[in-house]
């Protein structure tokens, strides 16, 4: 019996909502909320919660069979590379190849293993530089780049260097502007917009560093490495 392209479409559109009502909403709000009713102080217990609920709408995309081992590996290769990437670059503040490989892992397996890539690299990562109340934003930050960077490779976007430049910098000024609420916040728990535009002017240069990161490591690697996961998903038929 021939499947119905018409109904795939619409269960591929309800799953792409949710995805989006869980990572771009629902994830947000438990940040918000474990700020407010905890004061900061279980950022461990947030952290884990954001990650559960990111893996949610990865797992969600096999509607018609069950994950494989290998599919899953992927996704597991990408976050190690990105961790191992993180602590290399360590000696340099901000110049990190995390956003562009979070971006590629986007690009190649769909806005869904973009931003589990991106959440786990944060939460793992952290694990050697340290946990904090920073670790869930940075958790949010890289999952929504590489949630961001899959949905603009639906519309071939991605694959122009022009716009894989514009994307750096965009990706550079959103981690810092949400980086600099976690800045705010964390000076006496309040959050003004006052406060806000303080932290965002005095983080200029480091805005500047992450998209110039985000420049030389996303036309660095993208090319090669986003070829290689395009074969491998080819070869294995990966979330399809």
């Amino acid at each position: 019996m021939q499947e119905d392209p018409n109904r795939k479409y619409k269960l591929n559109k309800k799953r792409f909502f949710f995805s989006v009502l869980i990572l771009t909403i629902v994830i947000p709000i438990i940040l918000l909320f474990g700020i407010k009713l905890f004061n900061d102080r279980r950022y461990n217990l947030i952290s884990i919660i954001i990650a559960f609920l990111s893996c949610i709408p990865f797992f969600i995309r096999f509607e018609s069979k069950r994950p494989k081992a290998r599919e899953i590996m992927v996704i597991v290769v990408m976050a190690s590379i990105s961790v191992t990437s993180r602590i290399i670059f360590a000696p340099i503040p901000g110049f990190k190849p995390v956003t562009a490989l979070t971006a590629i892992t986007g690009i190649a397996f769909g806005p869904e293993a973009g931003f589990l890539t991106g959440a786990i690299s944060a939460l793992v990562s952290n694990m050697f530089f340290g946990q904090g109340p920073w670790t869930p934003f940075q958790m949010i930050a890289w999952g929504l780049l590489g949630f961001i960077a899959g949905v603009l490779s639906k519309f071939n976007l991605m694959k122009n260097k022009a716009f894989l430049i514009l994307y750096s910098i965009f990706a550079g000024i959103f981690y810092s502007l949400i980086m600099d609420i976690w800045h705010v916040l964390s000076i006496d728990g309040l959050f003004t917009l006052e406060k806000y535009k303080i932290a965002i002017v005095a983080a200029i240069p480091f805005t500047i560093i992450y998209a110039v990161s985000n420049i030389f490591f996303l036309i660095l690697l993208n090319k090669p490495i986003g070829e290689k996961l395009d074969r491998i998903k080819i070869k294995y038929g990966l979330i399809e």
